[in-house]
């Protein structure tokens, strides 16, 4: 018989979200006439805006045409889509030819794992999304789990507390993982912070992968929303970002990858070949309708409809925040990122999810799902529609965590 991959059974148990999942469906099974509400999971609820439903319509019905119809396309992603991304997202500081087109943002994190291979090192801030650490573990970057600590052996974890304001002690390791705004804490780093980081990774010679999918939430000018705002950052960072939160994309799916030709390993080689090659092997490029749509959507009308799409999550995260502070819970994030972390005194993450599920009929995420750092915390997001949002925090009156 074929051997099970060893290193997926290295992995303590399923996903995080699924497993949220698992006990909602187990509390409804029990509860079939509980009203639930979901503030756990990130997913988008508002409709697609109007120029994006036009765009997505009249793309695929170009397909139907002999003239419009299109096969495989460059798995680099369509020129016209890359120079979109490199005009509206970065003033084009970044030439289009490092903009590499995708299906997503974790999928691409999932593939740069594949990219560095089983010798590289890792490290990355705890708490953060879980894919950063779980790839690692299949690839074969870590050693067995330690229960001890709750966190696998190989793995380098940099502590973000409220202590040292959510940026953390950082540790050399080949490849940094690092997301600004913070899933799941809602923290942004400034520009010291940043500056501070790509320093780090230029000394100890690292490759900074900077998760950048919630960069249109920060409202703050003084925040940077890309790590190649840092001066030199090209030179030792990549940037992993997402169309799938502002735009509304979870559904649809269509992300970036940032790969400076700056970039180098310790060899000289280049990094961005690498990628390519990795994507001209694995991947074989986004649909064509979703690029074609999107060029035709990152205009001056799709970009007003985002940033009020935008705008309608972020009052949301208000009204989230400021309900949980008057109530007398210790909150974070929520002001420039869709997510605020709520501070849990009287029990742990998975109690404290329980507790609000079984009391609120209120979904979370446990804030030890994203690393130990995260215990005795719960995330709430913001995405959901607006009467749901104002009957969870009515819900939340009088719980005590």
């Amino acid at each position: 018989m074929v051997q099970r991959n060893k290193n997926i059974a290295k992995l303590q148990a399923g996903y995080l979200f699924p497993e949220i999942n698992r006990r909602k469906s187990e509390f409804i099974a029990k509860n079939p006439d509980a009203k639930i509400i979901s503030l756990g999971i990130g997913n988008t609820t508002e409709p697609l805006q109007s120029t994006a439903v036009k765009a997505l319509k009249d793309a695929s019905e170009a397909m139907g045409t002999a003239e419009g119809y299109s096969g495989y396309g460059d798995e680099q992603g369509m020129t016209a889509l890359r120079e979109k991304i490199a005009e509206k997202f970065y003033n084009n500081i970044i030439p289009a030819d490092e903009i590499f087109v995708s299906d997503g943002a974790k999928c691409d994190t999932g593939r740069l794992q594949m990219m560095f291979g089983s010798d590289s090192t890792i490290a990355v801030q705890d708490p953060s999304y879980p894919v950063y650490v779980d790839s690692a573990v299949i690839m074969g970057q870590s050693q067995l789990y330690n229960k001890d600590n709750d966190q696998f052996n190989g793995i380098e974890y940099m502590p973000c507390t409220a202590e040292n304001g959510f940026f953390p002690e950082l540790k050399a390791a080949d490849v940094i993982y690092f997301c600004s705004p913070n899933n799941p804490t809602g923290a942004v780093a400034t520009k010291e912070q940043l500056t501070k980081l790509v320093k780090f990774a230029k000394d100890n010679k690292s490759i900074i992968v900077f998760d950048a999918a919630y960069a249109e939430f920060i409202s703050d000018p003084d925040l940077p929303k890309s790590i190649y705002e840092i001066e030199g950052a090209d030179e030792v960072a990549i940037e992993v970002c997402s169309f799938s939160k502002p735009f509304g994309y979870t559904g649809v799916r269509l992300g970036w990858t940032v790969v400076p030709k700056a970039l180098k390993f310790e060899d000289g080689s280049s990094v961005r070949d690498d990628w390519n090659r990795i994507m001209t092997t694995v991947f074989n490029g986004a649909s064509n309708i979703i690029q074609t749509a999107t060029i035709n959507m990152l205009n001056d009308e799709g970009m007003k409809e985002m940033r009020e799409l935008v705008a309608f999550y972020m009052e949301n995260a208000r009204l989230i925040k400021n309900a949980l502070d008057s109530y007398g819970f210790t909150t974070y994030g929520g002001d420039n990122a869709p997510y605020i972390w709520v501070k849990t005194d009287k029990m742990d993450s998975w109690e404290a999810f329980s507790y609000i599920l079984e009391t609120a009929h209120i979904v979370t995420t446990p804030g030890a799902g994203f690393g130990p750092a995260g215990d005795g915390y719960v995330r709430f997001s913001a995405f959901g529609g607006r009467e749901n949002i104002l009957e969870a925090i009515d819900r939340m009156k009088g719980l005590s965590l």
